[in-house]
C-alpha cells in the first residue's frame, strides 16, 4: 500500500483531459519521508494534466514542487532543499509495458483495473527528482580540509632496534 493514494478512474478522464493536484497531508509527509530515507518533508504538491491518448493510455504531464529536508554525503549535515520538476509519464494498463531504451521517452506506470494512482505517481516522482549523492550548498566552494593520517606502523618503527 502506497504512503500516498490518490485513485482516478479512466472513466473520468475525457478527450478534454482532467486537471488534478495532489498536497501530502502531514502523516503522508512523514511516511514518505519514512520510505526515501529523509530525515523530513515540509511538503509536496504536484499538478497533473491528465489525457488520453489511447483508450487505455493516460499521459501525466505535471510539476512537483517540495520542501525536504536531505543529508549531506560528505558531512552528514542536515540540509533543506527545494524541489521543482516538470515531468511527463504514461499510465499503461499491467502486461502492457512495452520496451523503450529512448531516456526522453516517458516513464511507463502500469495500473490495474481501471485505475490510476497520482498519489504514487507524485511519490515516484519526488524519489526520482532527489540528489542521490546530496551535497549541502556551499561545500563546492570551500576547501573541505582532511587531516593527514599518520601512518599507522611508524610507532612500532621508532621502537625498531638498530642492529
Amino acid at each position: 500500500m502506497s504512503e500516498m493514494t490518490r485513485p482516478v478512474a479512466i472513466d473520468r478522464i475525457g478527450t478534454a483531459g482532467l486537471d488534478m493536484v495532489v498536497e501530502a497531508a502531514p502523516g503522508e509527509l512523514l511516511a514518505i519521508a519514512t520510505r526515501l530515507f529523509l530525515p523530513e518533508i515540509e511538503r509536496v504538491r504536484c499538478t497533473f494534466r491528465l489525457k488520453r491518448l489511447e483508450d487505455s493510455v493516460i499521459e501525466a504531464s505535471g510539476t512537483l514542487a517540495a520542501g525536504v529536508t536531505q543529508t549531506c554525503v560528505v558531512t552528514l549535515d542536515p540540509f533543506k532543499q527545494t524541489i521543482r520538476e516538470d515531468f511527463t509519464v504514461r499510465f499503461v494498463p499491467e502486461g502492457n509495458e512495452t520496451e523503450d531504451d529512448d531516456p526522453d521517452s516517458p516513464d511507463q506506470i502500469p495500473y490495474p483495473a481501471g485505475l490510476i494512482d497520482i498519489g504514487e505517481a507524485t511519490i515516484e516522482q519526488l524519489a526520482l527528482a532527489l540528489d542521490p549523492y546530496p551535497r549541502r550548498p556551499g561545500l563546492d566552494e570551500v576547501e573541505e580540509e582532511v587531516p593527514e593520517t599518520p601512518n599507522k606502523f611508524a610507532a612500532l618503527a621508532a621502537l625498531r632496534r638498530p642492529q
